[in-house]
């Protein structure tokens, strides 16, 4: 049987303190409750679903399932989603549970775990005369990465909705209608930690999908809510965790990308899976920093930072705790999607508008040339795998900045700013436009504040560049085709390193030391180039003459070749 955990933030353990944790919950929750019950034995998927009532009794909600986790309570606090198997072999999928009736039905039959199940709100589409419910979750196909899909509540009209090559985990709904969830995303040109887990938001359909939440603090956030006081706290933490726990953190609805505050300190706890209460409050499972004993719910105030008991079973984690009650159902949001359409349209209004200082960017009117390329996961492992890129096509901007693309919809793609010397100047995360989708942005890496210029960009006058090549057509670089050729012939050469390295076909790992995350800071390019070179905002220090490659007297190489070896370095350097 579970009881109520012991003393804390000023709080005494005992009778007293099952009463007052009942009393302060009668009025306005937590009471019922519905959570998981997790073994503390390292077995994750020996898991049930329970009830809580005021007698602090429980019931389990998930008989004859093998495992069972991931509730999710209904807007009008009748119905749970859960993720569940019924056996130990079959895949994750997703199950409602009628709380009166105790009668369930499985909603999401894939070849796929299905896991973090959430209720949407209604979606308004063109061709139907009346919207329809959906719910959204985490699936994750054998070999790739996790990624969103919906479906609707009938269990028809299953869809993938994000397409980040890195995965995507936690979503939740907001208030206006949108989803909030934690995107991996690995920055190979801009400052901080490449790996990271970030807060996006998209619409109910997948559409324009953008960044949320501050990148302050530690660079993996995982599982936000919304509160009644105005906030979105999330867990965060300095490196990955397999229950993704953490210290509590949060940003301000209103004012997402500049407001981050940390509401504990790593030392104080570890945190895992809160979820809303009336007045501003949450639930989350609580243990000690030291990661000993098992996980508590707790009941924490974000304004004050103080926590008080609720309930913990010392045999069992007892996490992803709702309260069970009627609330507000998020604003519905209208569709654009047309299923059928196999392309959508990306443009910007003005790329000479960025977040860097004028005097570190360009110039108004400075030729602007870009390269778009789509990524394919490298498959889904702890450490992101690298993602292999290929080459739609390349465009100039107008001389306003501004550009109108057509491409395919439903891949991932990155847009690479390329300087006069074919070089990556700046790229943008991997992004992707739904089917039919026009998706635009301001500019170049934007103030997210910004508020677009009264002015009519150009491109937007006259139809969009065409970059929907096939699939067979879409060129990539690869060092064994395309790169090792050029190093055999004219850097293994006798009068080149033919003393020191062997006249052979030179592997990749031959080039350790030389290659960086973009050709411009690749001491390999530096010395084709003859010249160091850097990104303008970087501290690298400064640019200088270098020792060119290949020496005087060796064959030098061709435009083509120094180009082969700047956009393999450029397009992830693939083998």
């Amino acid at each position: 049987m579970g009881r109520i955990i012991g003393s804390a933030g000023g709080w005494r353990a005992g009778c007293g303190l099952l009463a007052a944790a009942l009393a302060w919950g009668a009025a306005d929750g937590p009471f019922p409750l519905v959570f998981t019950q997790a073994s503390p034995a390292g077995k994750a998927e020996m898991a049930r679903i329970v009830l809580l009532r005021e007698r602090a009794t429980l019931e389990v909600l998930s008989p004859g399932f093998y495992a069972a986790r991931d509730p999710h309570v209904s807007f009008d606090g009748k119905r749970i989603l859960f993720s569940g198997k019924r056996s130990a072999g079959d895949y994750w999928q997703i199950y409602e549970l009628d709380l009166e009736s105790r009668a369930t039905r499985q909603l999401v039959r894939a070849e796929m775990d299905c896991r973090s199940p959430i209720y949407q709100s209604s979606l308004y589409v063109l061709s139907s005369d009346l919207p329809w419910q959906q719910v959204a979750f985490v699936g994750s196909v054998p070999g790739a990465v996790p990624s969103l899909y919906t479906i609707r509540l009938d269990g028809s009209d299953l869809t993938r909705i994000s397409f980040n090559p890195y995965g995507d985990l936690d979503p939740v709904m907001m208030a206006d209608g949108r989803m909030v969830y934690a995107s991996r995303q690995r920055d190979r040109l801009e400052p901080g930690p490449a790996d990271r887990l970030v807060l996006f938001g998209l619409n109910l359909d997948g559409t324009d999908v953008a960044l949320y939440g501050s990148l302050e603090g530690a660079p993996y956030k995982r599982t936000p809510v919304l509160t009644a006081g105005g906030l979105v706290v999330f867990v965060e933490s300095e490196r990955l965790t397999p229950d993704g726990a953490g210290n509590l953190a949060a940003v301000s609805q209103r004012r997402p990308l500049l407001s981050y505050q940390r509401l504990t300190e790593p030392s104080d706890a570890l945190y895992v899976y809160p979820s809303p209460l009336p007045g501003g409050e949450i639930l989350v499972s609580r243990r000690p920093a030291s990661g000993k004993g098992t996980y508590g719910i707790v009941r924490f105030d974000p304004a004050t930072r103080r926590w008080l008991p609720v309930f913990d079973d010392p045999a069992w984690h007892d996490v992803q705790a709702q309260r069970i009650a009627p609330r507000a159902v998020p604003d519905g949001r209208s569709s654009v999607v047309e299923p059928k359409e196999p392309t959508g349209q990306l443009y910007c209004l003005n790329a000479y508008i960025s977040d860097l200082p004028q005097e570190s960017w360009l110039a108004p009117g400075t030729p602007m040339r870009f390269r778009v390329v789509e990524g394919a996961p490298g498959g889904a492992q702890e450490k992101p795998a690298p993602v292999a890129r290929r080459v739609l096509g390349e465009f100039r901007a107008d001389p306003d900045g501004s550009f109108k693309l057509r491409v395919p919809a439903n891949i991932p793609l990155e847009l690479q700013l390329l300087d006069p010397g074919g070089m990556v100047l700046r790229s943008c995360r991997w992004i992707w436009v739904r089917n039919q989708e026009a998706r635009g942005c301001i500019g170049c890496h934007e103030d997210p504040e910004l508020t677009p210029e009264n002015r009519y960009a150009t491109a937007l006058a006259r139809p969009a560049v065409d970059l929907t090549l096939p699939p067979e057509r879409r060129r990539s670089i690869s060092f064994r085709r395309d790169v090792a050729p050029v190093l055999q012939s004219k850097c293994a050469a006798l009068a080149c390193h033919g003393g020191a390295v062997p006249p052979r076909l030179m592997g990749k790992s031959d080039l350790a030391g030389y290659l960086a995350p973009a050709a411009r800071i690749s001491p390999l390019v530096w010395r084709l180039n003859g010249k160091k070179s850097s990104f303008p905002w970087s501290q690298l220090d400064g640019n200088g003459a270098l020792q060119p490659m290949p020496p005087p007297g060796s064959p030098p190489l061709t435009e083509d070749e120094r180009l082969t070896i700047i956009e393999w370095i450029d397009l992830g350097a693939q083998p």
